[in-house]
């Protein structure tokens, strides 16, 4: 099929790389403009635009994919589908009714419960057992579309953040083949969306890293693992900010105030939640390097009965 890609960061180039590998022909690459990242504000390239220009296909690069002369682009392009993964802009009725096949989304839940822009790390943090990818036929709504195929990615129990969308991503560069496959051959049957048992998997922000030690044990280690490797968990530690990387739950109550250390040692670090106690195994202190706990207590003291904070008000 001729295809016109769109997407933008790192998630997008394992499907990219499944239809040039499956012999598709890629007219075009359409990702948002470079931006200037870090503290040199360097301007970088979206990694989908890095592969992209590897593998010789055409990139385009609109503000604003629904202006008038891109759509026209688009429309010299003649694809037969437009696929969509993690592109970044909302397409209009315009763009979704250009090609033959319309605009195929990947999207990384299993829709749907999970709209919205952080599927993976929302699983994760509401502890759902397992989650997947969606290929959907795109129309004007928010992942509201109907839903074409969908394969089932188990949630393991020590699954982060980093895992997890590694291993969708995958699964949505071999989903998209098949997916186009029923489209060209007429076997896949469409299932349209209800709004039943729907949640919003809202954006992330670094604020939502900002562990509250009254919640219970189980829900802090789900936050810390969802939001690794971005934007982490964290909390306050004699002013600075500390990261936990890596914590297991402790199903015992130290009858000490929620965020109190109440068992420190060569490697150990227990702390006091809301219910449960969090024993903590990878850490990071502002400043310095990520490092397993016995590496972090030979540099760092932390004594029993510190009181771990929350970095604003809540």
């Amino acid at each position: 099929m001729r295809i016109v890609f769109m997407g933008t960061p790192e998630f997008s180039v394992s499907a990219l790389m499944a239809l040039f590998q499956a012999g598709h022909e890629i007219a075009a690459v359409v990702t948002q403009p470079d931006k200037p990242k870090g503290r040199g504000k360097a301007v970088l390239m979206t990694p989908v635009k890095e592969k992209a220009i590897e593998l010789q296909i055409p990139v385009y690069q609109p503000a604003k994919v629904r202006a008038p002369e891109f759509v026209e682009v688009l429309k010299q392009l003649a694809p037969d589908v437009i696929v969509v993964v993690a592109f970044g802009q909302i397409l209009p009725k315009a763009i979704l009714q250009l090609p033959k096949y319309g605009c195929i989304n990947i999207h990384a839940s299993l829709l749907p419960k999970y709209r919205g822009a952080a599927p993976i790390q929302w699983v994760i943090i509401d502890g759902e057992k397992e989650t997947g990818i969606t290929t959907m036929q795109m129309d004007e709504g928010l992942d509201t579309g109907d839903m074409l195929e969908k394969v089932v990615v188990p949630i393991e129990k020590d699954e982060t953040g980093g895992s997890l969308h590694h291993k969708l991503s995958q699964a949505g560069g071999k989903l998209i083949l098949t997916t186009l496959e029923g489209l060209e051959n007429g076997t896949l049957k469409a299932t349209p969306q209800t709004d039943e048992n729907t949640c919003y998997a809202k954006m992330l922000t670094k604020s939502l890293g900002d562990i509250d030690w009254n919640q219970d044990a189980e829900s802090i280690e789900r936050l810390i693992r969802g939001l690794n490797p971005w934007p982490s968990a964290y909390t306050c530690l004699h002013g600075k900010t500390l990261k936990l990387w890596k914590a297991e739950v402790i199903d015992q109550d130290l009858k000490i105030p929620a965020g109190q250390v109440g068992e420190v040692g060569k490697d150990k670090l227990v702390i006091q939640t809301g219910k449960g106690c969090l024993s903590v195994t990878e850490l990071q202190l502002e400043g310095k390097k990520r490092m397993n706990l016995q590496d972090f207590l030979r540099g760092y003291s932390i004594e029993k009965g510190t009181v771990l904070e929350r970095r604003t008000e809540a």
